[in-house]
């Protein structure tokens, strides 16, 4: 049998919870995933960027993904936990952690299998959603990455960095 193309061959995707719905992230762009802690609050931060943490030194911004589609924020239980996804941004790579209900496994999804987003019916902005996966009989939503943290969210969260690096002598981010 001929080897499958890369086009055709299954790509891997990290499969998480936000309530009650199944999301997918392509496993490239996550970097860890680590236990839930509470981040530091930054003052005048968007509903969604629920602060920063500590990661081994570098401050990491964390963002809600239910704040972030517009629903109520999450409430933490024992499954919360931070997926840290590396994206890229102005030709660097940008470290974010984001808040996810559950971490279900990592799948393998080919191209033929990822539908467009449909117009209707989903709950949060299309531009988020990069398409619908079909896995064993059931829909996983596939998020894009680069979309849910837009342009101007990156300028936000650039004024993250300089507000905490500012504020790092006597902050907890400096322990």
């Amino acid at each position: 049998m001929p080897p499958q193309s890369a086009a055709t061959e299954p790509k891997q995707y990290l499969t998480f919870l936000l309530g009650t719905e199944t999301f997918a992230i392509g496993i490239l762009a996550i970097k860890e995933i680590i236990e839930y802690g509470n981040p530091t609050e930054i003052p005048m931060m968007p509903d969604c960027v629920r602060g920063v943490i500590n990661l081994r030194g570098a401050v990491v911004p964390v963002l809600d993904l239910h704040a972030r589609f517009g629903r109520s924020p999450a409430a933490a239980t024992k499954r919360t936990c931070n997926v840290i996804v590396e994206m890229g941004a102005h030709r660097q790579a940008r470290v974010i952690g984001v808040i996810v209900d559950a971490v279900n496994e990592v799948i393998d999804i080919s191209d033929a299998d990822i539908e467009p987003a449909p117009d209707f019916g989903t709950r949060i902005r299309g531009e988020f959603i990069r398409g619908i996966g079909k896995v064993r009989g059931s829909f996983v939503i596939v998020l894009d990455v680069d979309k849910i943290l837009a342009l101007d969210e990156l300028v936000t969260l650039d004024s993250i960095d300089a507000s905490a690096h500012r504020d790092e002598p006597g902050s907890e981010l400096s322990s």
